[in-house]
């Protein structure tokens, strides 16, 4: 699983976060994705990385502000994960 975090300028609120969550989804084949506008960032998780020029013409469209991208690969966290050590 990979995991990106997005540094977003301009997050103030709950309707932001999901303003974010749904450009994201649209874009993207993700598994899943958490804005936070205390963070001021999104969380994408997917099993690939999201395109990082895609990923910024997508967040500066939706009138918020690209800051950066951080991608990381991740252990899955799910049930199976926990249960068999994967």
């Amino acid at each position: 699983m990979i995991r990106t975090t997005v540094k977003i300028s301009g997050i103030m609120c709950g309707r932001c976060e999901a303003h974010i969550n749904d450009a994201i989804r649209a874009a993207f084949p993700v598994k899943k994705v958490s804005g936070s506008h205390g963070r001021r960032d999104a969380v994408i998780l997917s099993e690939v990385p999201p395109d990082a020029q895609k990923l910024r013409q997508i967040i500066d469209a939706t009138g918020y502000t690209f800051v950066s991208a951080q991608t990381e690969t991740t252990a899955e966290n799910g049930l199976f994960a926990r249960l068999f050590g994967r």
